[in-house]
Parts: structure tokens; C-alpha cells; sequence
């Protein structure tokens, strides 16, 4: 079966060349790329112009920035491929990792997803405090004990896909809205291993938290509320000690201030603009 592997990418110049050159070294051989420029203003668009004079069955399309989620929807709708695997620019892959990702497709599952997703930069003591926020398990970017299934596809059918209208964009659960309007989850794909960077600096921390923070809270503006006190300055010190003695890194401290600083930022400008992230 053909696969169309569509990539969305926002200012990623940095990491976007090691994507798809992981990509060039799989085992399975009969796929598609299809990278969908969201509006960047680094560099990205001049590398990707040069990929795809140079690469075999690349494509390279551009949007005004309007999020993921759109970015996805445009891809797919160039694709070929009878199944549509989404990753993201600053992952890497296992050479087996697109031949196990369609395993369970070929056998009958409409859409699957990996469990084997472990954090690529495990190096920086950054990226190590994201796991400790996130209570992720040690490497990897998911907790102990993950279900089988969950609502994220990275491999879907493309008739499926179609068969709902995609993605519906909005920002920070985007990703989640194909399985809320298919009404099932993903599978786990065993044996699909691949590699997904934490932010890495202080800046790249307070930058997705306020992503992460412009988003709709359940309960209104008791929702809010809550997260601002969550977020605010007294509980992060507090937490951020708490946690950083417990898990023996002390440097969790600064990254919990930061961090929440970002949600309670983000939380504010989506409070007070309505804008969500994309």
C-alpha cells in the first residue's frame, strides 16, 4: 500500500533537514513526503525548495500561517497514497518505523499510532524537566503504563480520513478532533520506534507554554480561574521545589517558573483576544 507521509512545519530550519533524511533510510520503500510550509519565516521554505528539486516523490507546498491542523488537511488533500501518516519536523525515525506503523493497517485496522515515541534530546537538562512536568516515563514521551489506544493518529486510511473531512483546526487539540468526529482510536503499532525533541532552552519552553496555554478551559471562567492560580508565581516555587527534590534536579525550579509563566501569559491573551494557537 502507497503512503503519503505529510509533515507541517512552522520555522523549522533547524530540524527539518534531519526529518527527512531519517525518512530517506527507510526499510519501506514505496511512500510519498508532502511538507506543508505554515507561514515560517526562517529558512525552512528555501530548504525545502531545495529538497524538492533533488528528492524523489517530495513535494513542498506553502500556506499563510493557519496551524497544523490546516497545514495536515492541505497535504492530504495533494497525497496519494491510500494510507496518510502525519509526523512533525523535529522527529526522527527508526528505518523500520514506517513498515511497523502500517503493520496494523494491512491487517485489517483502519488508523494506529506508536507507543515506542522516546525523546531524542534526553541530553539537555531541559528536555529532562519537560518529562518531569509532563510525568512522563524516563526517555520517553508518554507515561508508564500507556493504553493501546489513544485519540492521536499518525497512520490513518486516507478513505477514513476523507471520510469525516479531516482535521478540524484550532490550535493545541487539533490532533484529537479526527478521532472525536470518527468516533474510534488509534491502535498501537508495536515495533514503531521514533524520535521527538522537548524544548530544549528556556525560550523554547515559555514559547510552547503559551501555546499550550491559548486554549478553551472545561468550566468557563472558573476553568480559567483555576488554571491562572495553577500557574501562578507562589504554586510554581512551590511545586517547582517539590518536584525538583524529588526527582533530584533542582534546575526543574527555574524551568516550573518559566513554564507557567508561559500559561499564565497564554491563558491571558486568549482570555482577553480570543485568539487560540495555531
Amino acid at each position: 500500500m502507497k503512503i503519503s507521509v505529510i509533515i507541517p512545519t512552522y520555522n523549522e530550519a533547524d530540524v527539518i533537514q534531519s526529518c527527512i533524511e531519517s525518512l530517506g533510510g527507510q526499510t519501506y520503500e514505496d511512500f510519498e513526503i508532502i511538507i506543508v510550509d505554515d507561514g515560517s519565516s526562517d529558512a525552512t521554505s528555501q530548504i525545502l525548495r531545495g529538497a524538492s528539486k533533488i528528492l524523489p516523490d517530495f513535494y513542498f507546498l506553502e500556506q499563510n500561517h493557519k496551524g497544523a491542523g490546516a497545514a495536515r488537511n492541505l497535504g492530504a488533500k495533494k497525497a496519494k497514497g491510500e494510507i496518510l501518516v502525519f509526523v512533525d519536523a523535529d522527529m526522527t525515525f527508526d528505518k523500520d518505523f514506517l513498515r511497523r506503523l502500517i503493520e496494523p493497517i494491512e491487517k485489517g485496522e483502519r488508523g494506529t499510532f506508536s507507543k515506542e515515541e522516546f525523546v531524542a534530546n534526553w541530553g539537555s537538562p531541559w528536555a529532562r524537566s519537560w518529562n518531569i512536568n509532563e510525568g512522563w516515563e524516563e526517555k520517553r514521551r508518554h507515561p508508564k503504563a500507556y493504553p493501546d489506544h489513544q485519540p492521536v493518529f499518525r497512520a490513518i486510511l486516507k478513505s477514513e480520513f476523507e471520510k469525516v473531512g479531516g482535521f478540524t483546526p484550532g490550535g493545541y487539540d487539533d490532533d484529537w478532533s479526527l478521532s472525536k468526529k470518527l468516533g474510534y482510536e488509534a491502535v498501537s503499532a508495536p515495533g514503531a520506534i521514533f524520535y521527538h525533541k522537548n524544548p530544549s532552552s528556556l525560550g523554547e519552553i515559555f514559547k510552547h507554554a503559551g501555546w499550550v496555554g491559548k486554549r478553551k478551559y472545561k468550566l468557563g471562567y472558573l476553568g480559567y480561574a483555576f488554571a491562572l492560580l495553577r500557574s501562578s508565581l507562589p504554586v510554581s516555587i512551590v511545586t517547582g521545589i517539590y518536584k525538583g527534590l524529588k526527582n533530584r534536579n533542582l534546575r526543574f525550579v527555574i524551568f516550573k517558573v518559566v513554564y507557567d509563566f508561559g500559561i499564565f501569559t497564554g491563558i491571558l491573551e486568549y482570555m482577553f483576544s480570543g485568539r487560540g494557537a495555531k
